[in-house]
């Protein structure tokens, strides 16, 4: 098994950040991971696909970076079929062959950056869909033991864009496969979120396949969100904030044509989005850090910003919103 010294993450970050790793592997089985862990001495980085990943300095670390691959039917009965997926497939080449067998339910999470391994941790979501919607279980490895784990839906602890990986899970272990169930047939779809019932209808499309929503999906993903080929940025990169009824209400009394959803009797979600844009960031530029122009979630590296630039951008857009409207809006991005 090789392993490089000084190796750039460059190509393995979506916002292209030009950091080095002090050491560099590359695992493409569950045996090949456990012997690399076992005879490791370094401090250790997983990396997935770098979707979620704003690197602010070198990774003074081996950095392992999961490469597995695989596709396996598990079962296929009563209109529905699970399949365990290695934690090294791209996401969204995933959703594409799902569609393509004509596996529903996660049409709505289509063009999600990423690769399989990382969704848990995240608990990947997209107009009305979360992974843990169609979630039977991950297998990981606990990095300390080399024992083999597997958590169900349960143990995930599943939450808004977390998980049990994200907090006392965090640095313990690394997901290999994931196992989600899906349907064949009388799929269940959501078009509830209006953006999808726009293109559907500007589509003429009354009766909308699995394929009619992933299609519309990535189109307004598209014409908002830009391709990390052409410049770099990790998608969202602040999560909607969550915030009670008694702040929610506060808020309206002074924002009373804001958008927002209801998450529960007591409980309602703000776009991230627009309060970014009406604190003035939408389309903004520092040097080469900046605020994407068709989407104010979306931070993006026009050419050489470094991440302590793009990091300090956050910072300020986050102390704005605060002063302006009283809401925290949380980094979705890890930052290191």
């Amino acid at each position: 098994m090789l392993i490089e010294e000084h190796k750039s993450l460059k190509p393995f970050n979506t916002f292209g950040i030009d950091c080095n790793a002090r050491y560099f592997a590359s695992v493409a089985s569950v045996t090949e991971l456990k012997e690399l862990l076992a005879q490791n001495t370094h401090p250790l980085f997983v990396l997935g696909g770098g979707s979620n990943l704003l690197l602010t300095q070198d990774v003074d670390a081996l950095v392992l970076h999961i490469d597995m691959k695989g596709i396996t039917v598990l079962s296929e009965n009563n209109g529905q079929v699970t399949l365990e997926v290695s934690a090294g497939e791209n996401w969204h080449e995933f959703v594409l062959h799902c569609i393509d067998k004509g596996y529903g339910g996660i049409e709505n999470l289509s063009l999600i950056p990423g690769n399989v391994g990382t969704a848990p941790i995240q608990n990947i979501g997209a107009y009305g869909v979360e992974l843990k919607d169609v979630f039977v279980n991950c297998k990981a490895i606990e990095i300390d033991t080399l024992k083999e784990y597997t958590f169900n839906k349960e143990a995930c602890q599943f939450g808004y864009r977390d998980s049990l990986f994200k907090n006392e899970g965090k640095g313990k272990y690394i997901i290999t496969s994931v196992t989600l169930q899906l349907t064949t047939n009388e799929h269940k779809l959501s078009t509830s979120y209006g953006a999808i019932k726009d293109r559907l209808a500007a589509n003429r499309v009354t009766e909308p396949t699995i394929k009619n929503i992933s299609d519309a999906v990535i189109a307004i993903r598209r014409s908002k969100l830009p391709d990390p080929a052409e410049i770099g940025n990790s998608g969202s990169f602040f999560k909607n904030p969550v915030i009670s009824t008694e702040d929610f209400h506060k808020f309206r009394l002074s924002h009373p044509n804001a958008p927002f959803y209801e998450v529960s009797p007591t409980e309602f979600k703000i776009p991230a989005g627009w309060l970014i844009e009406q604190a003035g960031f939408k389309g903004q530029r520092f040097g080469d850090a900046g605020v994407h122009k068709n989407q104010a979630l979306v931070l993006v590296n026009h050419g050489d910003a470094s991440g302590t630039e793009l990091w300090e951008l956050a910072l300020r857009i986050q102390k704005k919103v605060k002063e302006d409207f009283r809401i925290y809006i949380e980094p979705e991005v890890n930052v290191i």
